[in-house]
């Protein structure tokens, strides 16, 4: 085993909406992901690893910041991370040289900050969002790179025109932002291979649209799906429903026909070939930390900020306390901390990043912090067995649920419900022994045992045998609130 350094490297890949399914130490032998399942080998593998909530900016905030997102001032999306809410960056002793490369979606994209020496952004689409002057007129390094490379942009930009996603995504493997990605973090780790660093990568990938040069990967009819693909959630929460409604009866952008078998696993199918191109970027990265012989001082990271209903319980998106979107991977390498694979069972938060981190790179926690550190964990001197995580969803959304279809037959006040639904807040609490329950004030509870019913298929919230084991996990929700000032309105049960 390795000795343990004093001031070690971190690598932390972050891509977009990866579901935990999607890796063969999580079950899936056919998927061809074959550096992470490599990385896998050689990681502390995280059974049971949660988002803070299941949607973009709240959650990479959590990552970010180690605090819950409405203590973070980041609820929901499109909000701007304030300046005074420091992140990890900010957290580390001078030594460390830091870095920020690819999707930000934390405020103002373009724009180096909270603490980062190095920031190479990828994103032009947000610039309605920006709030320092001057901003929308400039253009990301990957949109440079493009019109180097002989492409002209398709869409409007204040700056003279930016590429769209739909264009990015179709473009050939060698100039994706994934693979561009991963280049420029090559260049990164080569360029700081002689001093400490800290280096975040975080790729759109497997985001929509579900198109990419490796649409072809995986055949839609003999791929292999889940228990719950396009099954509708009787006997779940009103919201859930509605959404399972809507989604089986509408074109999802890019053309996918949700209301076919066929429409639904052919999106599905892209999807995973868009997480096979997360594996080109994991891979380069990975084979640069061995070639500059960085191996056994850096932490390697491999995690997403929320997975992706993609047809499970008739679903698309996240903003869903179901496992496939709250629930996600979570790899750790550090050769002094083990050999091979460990697996670490028990529930973790991705509340504790940060703290964990820290301790990990000899760094002092601030006391402010939510979470905790779970180092002990990593270094075999402690367990999960008593964890208990939580999940937010903050209520009032950034846009409307029904737009990421291209057509649907949805009633317009059928379409209205659901979209008063989502701006109720939730909380979710899964126990250390395996049950999850969710509590909305204006919605109808969920209780599931993920012991016996890992698929979610029966709510067992109105079941006379399970009120008191519902009363005592909403006490824990309950306490929990007390514990972290979480204001949410919670129904009495």
């Amino acid at each position: 085993m390795a000795q343990a350094p004093k001031r070690p490297n971190l690598v932390f890949v972050l891509p977009d909406r990866q579901r935990r399914d999607t890796l063969a130490c999580y079950g899936n032998d056919w998927i061809q992901v074959p550096r992470l399942n490599r990385l896998a080998e050689e990681s502390l593998v995280f059974d049971n690893c949660y988002v803070t909530q299941a949607v973009c900016c709240p959650s990479r905030a959590s990552i970010m910041c180690g605090l819950y997102p409405v203590d973070a001032g980041m609820p929901v999306n499109l909000h701007i991370l304030p300046d005074d809410v420091p992140t990890i960056a900010e957290m580390l002793t001078d030594d460390y040289h830091t870095g920020y490369i690819g999707k930000w979606h934390l405020g103002n994209e373009i724009q180096r900050q909270h603490g980062f020496d190095e920031w190479i952004a990828c994103f032009d689409s947000w610039w309605r969002q920006y709030t320092s002057d001057g901003l929308e007129q400039q253009l990301s390094p990957y949109h440079h790179w493009l019109v180097d490379k002989g492409f002209a942009p398709d869409a409007r930009h204040p700056a003279g025109g930016m590429f769209s996603d739909d264009f990015r995504a179709e473009l050939p493997a060698q100039y994706h932002m994934a693979t561009w990605l991963g280049q420029q973090a090559v260049g990164f780790i080569e360029r700081n291979a002689e001093r400490p660093f800290v280096l975040y990568v975080s790729s759109k990938e497997p985001h929509p649209p579900f198109t990419s040069p490796y649409n072809d990967l995986y055949d839609p009819e003999t791929m292999p799906v889940d228990e719950t693909f396009r099954t509708y959630p009787e006997g779940h929460s009103l919201f859930n429903r509605i959404r399972a409604e809507f989604w089986m009866q509408a074109v999802h952008n890019g053309g996918f026909d949700l209301t076919t078998d066929a429409g639904c696993r052919r999106m599905l199918a892209n999807y995973y070939g868009c997480v096979s191109l997360v594996d080109g970027m994991v891979g380069s990265i990975l084979d640069a930390i061995d070639e500059m012989g960085l191996r056994d001082n850096t932490i390697v990271v491999f995690t997403s900020d929320h997975g992706e209903m993609v047809g499970t319980h008739g679903h698309v998106e996240m903003r869903s306390p179901y496992e496939e979107a709250s629930r996600v991977p979570l790899l750790v390498r550090a050769p002094w901390l083990h050999e091979g694979q460990r697996r670490i069972a028990g529930n973790f938060s991705q509340i504790d990043f940060v703290p964990t981190l820290l301790e990990l790179m000899g760094q002092k926690v601030p006391d402010c912090l939510t979470g905790v550190s779970r180092a002990a964990v990593l270094r075999g001197e402690a367990d999960l067995s008593d964890n208990d995580v939580f999940i937010q969803h903050n209520g009032v959304g950034d846009r409307d649920l029904t737009s990421a279809s291209e057509s649907h037959t949805m009633p317009a006040e059928r379409v209205r419900q659901l979209n008063l639904l989502k701006t109720a807040p939730w909380r979710s609490v899964v126990t250390a022994d395996r049950w999850k329950l969710t509590l909305c004030a204006a919605d109808q509870g969920e209780l599931f045992d993920l012991n016996k019913d890992p698929a979610e298929i029966t709510n067992l919230f109105d079941r006379p045998e399970h009120r008191d084991r519902v009363r005592w996990m909403a006490a824990r929700l309950r306490l929990w609130q007390q514990e972290v000032g979480d204001t949410a309105p919670l129904p009495g049960v």
